[in-house]
């Protein structure tokens, strides 16, 4: 008997080393065998569980509770010393620790004695394994053997509802906690408001978050981070507050939290609050914290701030650096955008989609192209994002080439299937002109995906293209099943425009107003252009009228719809207007003022329009506006002023305005520019060469005898014909 408890002793001692020293398998190895008396100190069991568990060894765990069990079993009956229950209880979570449910069922099952950690054990293995089911399935087993849950074991039952999404378990066991009185227990009460906030049900969670007494650090946390999630920034910055208010110290991640909701809501001044309490307190030192600040600033449009604390960051992780990144970019400054991408260790996806964005917003879109091949050589890592940033760019470009390619590439990596990116690639082709594919894919492929955007994009590539008879009868088509927006009527109202259509035109003007549509600026817009272009001036100016806008396009479509009618005079009035207004004029602004100028004869009153234009406003003169003062000098007789105008021109005149300089030359007898027009001509080798000859009415041909002249005139000014159609009033 000695001499076996000198042995017994030597075991435990030797196991003991062993564990100490963390040699694992040597302690396992060094294990009795099973027999009634092989069971060591429950002491030493618990380490070695301990040790097998953070080692994540399953293996280890394996054989430990293979050991309990068999120690376990062939311990006789009058044994007083039986596997203690708490060491099977252990061997559960170990094993579950270790990934393997299965193991920890099948030795909760093998268990001569079961108690409440038990349970608690293997329902709580069984929802941080994401098996809610079971855990479920467990509880109810729980209470049918007549064991009255414990506070833990609830809240790992809560934490399956909240996984799984299962209101209505989580409104039973609420009511089970009401019953146990144990509402006002902070792991309860802060399981219920994370389950109650996932389920959306902020209301309740709210009401939740309250019946706790004494709220935690990680109460407060959860429904701050409920509310943030939930898009109610406000009351996530509100509850940051309170918490600090009640002088409960926020962990590092709800700093975040309430830094983030200040982003998301755009409330600069709460997130500098939260900025002054995280320098007073100590949070700048901690990286996420430091990202989420940065952010803060990026997003609310204090880019400089934002930057100066980068700058000033020791440390600067991908996720900082990707927040300057995307506010630079989305405040135009691509440039500063690049350099901080390029200095970037590394780029994550979320940082290649920031800088493609802010390449397109800033509509450098070659540059886009150029930074998706960097991506491409760079990394495999896409979604849908990113092609949908690329397809803008295709769009912009109107690259069909390149947009094809990526249309294929999109169903290749199982990314056609999001519909925002489907209602791109139909934008796509609607806008270069590809309708057929456009069709196809909204009306084939697309299917119940499509939506009002979808249709939109194909209305307005129907009417951009000429279209006008199919954009309208899409609108019949989208009527059936999606509801037109303002941007709808907007492409509608430009095809009944088009081909002067004012019977629809009205119709729907009449539509938008029975069905109580806000008619905003680019609405008034397109009703002032149908009403113009179909004459009835009258209708168009009472739109105008009707309300005040600073927007520039409103205004332009007024101007223009003035010279479309014969009333530049009045067009040039709102021209001046709109200059005291302090709208900046633009590019199309001083055209319309241009060709009001040659509806009126005003040729000194255009010629100091353009000048305002580059000298004032600099605005750089567009080929339209050279051809508008080409039409206007030269349709007025100021031959002098046209000469010098053609011979100080920054580019070369094109045929079209040759074709007009010649025409106006014959008619006012101006030989020698008229004769340099007709070389330019012949230069570019028209079907029918010209000579200028003074006061004759039709061109002559040289070397075309036979050749009727009537018809030459007309096929050499053909060429220019489009150049001037919207000079022709």
């Amino acid at each position: 008997m000695a001499a076996a408890s000198a042995a017994a002793t030597s075991t435990v001692s030797a196991i003991s080393n062993h564990v100490a020293a963390g040699h694992l398998f040597a302690a396992i190895d060094a294990l009795p065998a099973c027999s009634g008396s092989s069971l060591l100190p429950a002491e030493l069991y618990a380490s070695l569980i301990r040790l097998a568990t953070s080692r994540r060894s399953l293996a280890a765990a394996r054989r430990i509770a293979s050991h309990l069990a068999s120690s376990s079993s062939s311990a006789p009956s009058t044994s007083r010393s039986p596997t203690p229950t708490f060491l099977f209880n252990r061997a559960i979570q170990s094993l579950a620790a270790c990934g393997s449910l299965a193991d920890a069922r099948d030795l909760f099952d093998a268990m001569p004695h079961r108690d409440g950690g038990s349970w608690n054990a293997i329902i709580s293995a069984a929802s941080r394994a994401g098996n809610s089911a079971e855990a479920f399935s467990l509880f109810s087993d729980m209470n049918s053997v007549g064991i009255r849950p414990k506070d833990s074991t609830l809240a790992s039952v809560l934490a399956c509802c909240a996984e799984c999404l299962d209101l209505s378990g989580a409104q039973q066991l609420h009511g089970h906690i009401a019953k146990r009185d144990f509402q006002s227990n902070v792991i309860l009460g802060t399981a219920l408001v994370d389950v109650y906030g996932k389920c959306l049900l902020l209301a309740d969670a709210r009401r939740a978050f309250d019946d706790i007494l004494q709220p935690n650090d990680i109460s407060w946390n959860v429904i701050i981070r409920r509310y943030l999630v939930a898009g109610m920034g406000d009351m996530a910055v509100q509850m940051f507050f309170r918490m600090v208010w009640a002088g409960v110290r926020p962990l590092l991640y709800t700093v975040t939290h309430a830094m983030l909701a200040c982003r998301d809501n755009c409330a600069l001044k709460e997130g500098r609050c939260i900025h002054t309490f995280v320098l007073r307190h100590g949070y700048e030192h901690h990286m996420h914290v430091r990202s989420s600040v940065v952010d803060m600033y990026a997003k609310c449009g204090k880019i400089d701030a934002a930057q100066r604390l980068y700058n000033l960051a020791p440390m600067k992780d991908v996720v900082m650096s990707t927040s300057i990144v995307s506010g630079l970019a989305a405040c135009g400054r691509v440039a500063d955008a690049k350099r901080v991408f390029d200095g970037m260790e590394q780029h994550n996806l979320v940082s290649w989609n920031a800088m493609l964005t802010g390449y397109v917003r800033s509509m450098d879109l070659t540059g886009a192209l150029d930074l998706f091949q960097q991506m491409r050589h760079e990394t495999k890592e896409l979604d849908a994002v990113t092609l949908g940033s690329v397809l803008n760019a295709c769009t912009g470009l109107l690259d069909l080439g390149k947009g094809e390619e990526l249309h294929a590439f999109a169903l290749k990596c199982g990314l056609f299937s999001y519909p925002f990116l489907m209602n791109a690639l139909v934008r796509m082709y609607s806008k270069c002109g590809c309708l057929r594919s456009a069709e196809r894919l909204l009306l084939v492929e697309m299917g119940s995906e499509r939506d009002r955007r979808s249709w939109n994009s194909l209305i307005s590539g129907y009417e951009r293209h000429s279209m006008s008879e199919a954009a309208l009868h899409a609108l019949r088509e989208m009527q059936s099943e999606a509801i037109p927006s303002q941007s709808t009527f907007s492409s509608a109202l430009a095809a009944c425009a088009n081909i002067f259509l004012l019977k629809h035109g009205k119709q729907i003007h009449a539509y938008i107003i029975r069905n109580g549509y806000e008619i905003d600026d680019i609405l008034r817009s397109a009703l002032v252009d149908m009403y113009s272009k179909c004459r009835l001036f009258d209708y168009s100016t009472r739109v105008f009228e009707s309300g005040s806008s600073q927007d520039v396009i409103l205004w332009n479509s007024m101007i223009f719809g003035c010279a479309y009618n014969s009333k530049g005079d009045y067009g040039l009035e709102l021209f001046d207007e709109l200059r005291k207004q302090g709208i900046r004029p633009d590019s199309v602004t001083f055209l319309g003022a241009l060709v009001s100028c040659i509806c009126e004869g005003h040729v000194g009153l255009g010629r100091s329009y353009f000048t305002l234009m580059t000298d004032e406003y600099s605005i750089t003169p567009r080929m339209e506006h050279y051809e508008c003062m080409i039409e206007l000098l030269g349709k007025h007789g100021y031959m002098v002023e046209l000469e010098d105008f053609v011979d100080h021109m920054p580019l070369e005149p094109t045929t079209a305005m040759w074709l007009r300089i010649f025409d106006c030359c014959r008619e006012y007898g101006n030989r020698k520019l008229g004769e340099r027009a007709a070389q330019r001509i012949n230069e570019s080798k028209p079907l029918t060469p010209v000579r200028f000859i003074e006061s004759t009415p039709d061109y002559e041909c040289s070397d075309s005898d036979d050749v009727d002249e009537s018809m030459s005139f007309c096929e050499a000014d053909k060429a220019g014909e489009d150049r001037y159609s919207h000079c022709e009033l």
